[in-house]
């Protein structure tokens, strides 16, 4: 393994957590931001930056050439601070685009550099209404007229990732909380501390076989048993400030 990460979503709420633990274990990461500002936020946590939009695909494939990762991580998201719910209505298609679209051309582009092992974000909460715990091999919304589009997105993603010629690690999480997500409390229904969403994707770097993990909080809504067993992952991990 030669040690080197592509981080795509690098300065958002889980990629700034992941990046801290990251270069904390010797790991030489490239990380992503649409933003000038936030560059010099990512150079202080000890990542190269990569300003680029993914659906820039040129830039975005010379900028993983140059990197040359063994692995990449697909953290990307556009949400509002606090999924502030006038913005929602908006951020909810770009995300359907960014899911589909932006998944297409990060995965062609680690292909194209070489990557052998992706591990992407994906959700734990647009499962079907059925019996709990949601294991994985449960099915999505699709259909539900107020989820299915971004359970389409979502599946879309996965199979995306799932499907490409490299390993492909699927993590679903739940409601996020914990700093820089604009929630202090937990939520209910299978909530996941930004903590303990970084550490699930450190630990998918290098254990676990191509597959879709659930990743939240024990407290009845997903079964995360296959994410223990196979990544050794277990809540409550907590960084510190």
């Amino acid at each position: 393994m030669n040690r080197k990460i592509f981080v795509a979503g690098a300065s958002g709420a889980i990629g700034r957590r992941l990046c801290r633990l990251l270069v904390a274990e010797g790991w030489s990461v490239t990380g992503t931001t649409r933003s000038p500002e936030k560059a010099a936020m990512l150079r202080e946590l000890g990542v190269e930056p990569a300003i680029v939009d993914v659906f820039n695909e040129p830039l975005l494939l010379e900028i993983m050439r140059k990197a040359q990762p063994e692995i990449v991580l697909h953290q990307l998201t556009d949400l509002p601070p606090a999924l502030e719910p006038t913005q929602m209505a908006a951020a909810l298609v770009r995300n359907a685009r960014l899911r589909e679209i932006g998944t297409r051309n990060l995965v062609a582009a680690a292909v194209a550099a070489g990557a052998k092992r992706m591990v992407a974000q994906s959700l734990a909460f647009v499962y079907a209404p059925g019996p709990r715990p949601y294991r994985e091999e449960a099915p999505l919304c699709l259909d539900d007229p107020a989820f299915g589009e971004t359970a389409r997105a979502v599946a879309s993603l996965e199979q995306q990732v799932l499907n490409a010629p490299l390993t492909g690690v699927v993590l679903r999480y739940g409601k996020l909380y914990g700093p820089g997500t604009g929630f202090d409390l937990a939520p209910s229904d299978g909530p996941l501390h930004v903590d303990d969403a970084a550490d699930a994707a450190r630990r998918a770097l290098t254990r676990g076989v191509r597959g879709i993990y659930n990743i939240a909080e024990d407290d009845g809504t997903v079964c995360i048993n296959k994410a223990a067993d196979a990544l050794g992952w277990v809540p409550g991990f907590r960084l510190g400030e």
